[in-house]
């Protein structure tokens, strides 16, 4: 995540100003950040990873993962690290990187970057998990790739998107939102997800302040954790933000939460 705060240090440098588009509903905006609300159901979570950027928040069912998929190779690899030390192998992808910080004889390492089409540096998540996943059995998956998340994740298919029991997804540049653009990419992301998925926790990384546009207040880097519906039992939207286990991904600057007008936005 080290370039993702240089590159929100100059845009906040740059004084990027933030607007509603004309021609661009309020109302359409607030509908897509209500999908990013979570839901609280009877799986508890518990923290993977560091006790900072690194770290996340899960669903407390690990139990019998075959694997865990990894694209975006950061400076730490503590979550991969927890996962691979209960058992389960990690597989990472970066092609911005040479390899991994640390071994680990359950780490395996492809110099290619995650897209929505095979070509070059570039390979699918489909085309990638089809390289690696063991022929049965639930994954988890975790994803920070720096914005392309957006274009790469609605081109995943069905069987592969439901082979994932947990998805963990870094949301970046979401202040494009005000954008029709970008929106309309961002929409069809969250539709796709949460046709197999239930958002059970939220987290504002707080790289960089909140912006508004419009009196609508957006965190540009969000962290979601995503739950396949078979596991989902009786989730109530959850307000009462933090979790207790959350903790600020850059220990020495304010931390933000999750603007509570949100929870309001359901059209």
């Amino acid at each position: 995540m080290s370039d993702t705060y240089k590159r929100h240090r100059r845009n906040l440098k740059a004084n990027l100003a933030y607007y509603l588009q004309p021609g661009l509903s309020k109302a359409r905006i607030k509908s897509f950040l209500f999908k990013l609300m979570p839901y609280k159901s009877d799986v508890p979570l518990v923290r993977i990873g560091g006790a900072a950027d690194g770290g996340y928040l899960v669903p407390d069912v690990l139990d019998g993962l075959v694997a865990c998929f990894s694209p975006g190779v950061s400076e730490s690899m503590d979550f991969d690290m927890d996962m691979m030390n209960r058992g389960v192998p990690s597989f990472m992808a970066d092609a911005s990187v040479d390899g991994l910080v640390e071994d680990h004889p359950l780490a395996t390492f492809d110099k290619l970057f995650i897209g929505p089409k095979t070509d070059g540096e570039f390979i699918t998540l489909d085309d990638w998990v089809a390289r690696y996943a063991p022929k049965s059995g639930d994954m988890i998956l975790q994803m920070d790739i720096e914005g392309a998340e957006f274009t790469t994740l609605p081109t995943v298919s069905d069987t592969t998107l439901s082979r994932f029991r947990i998805v963990v997804l870094e949301l970046h540049n979401m202040g494009r939102v005000f954008r029709a653009g970008k929106l309309a990419e961002y929409e069809a992301m969250m539709d796709k997800l949460l046709c197999h998925y239930t958002v059970v926790h939220t987290h504002v990384n707080n790289c960089a302040p909140l912006v508004t546009a419009a009196g609508v207040n957006v965190p540009p880097v969000l962290e979601l954790t995503l739950l396949r519906h078979d596991f989902v039992k009786n989730a109530q939207l959850q307000t009462n933000l933090p979790h207790p286990l959350d903790k600020p991904n850059v220990p020495d600057r304010e931390d933000y939460t999750l603007p509570s007008d949100w929870a309001a936005f359901k059209s």
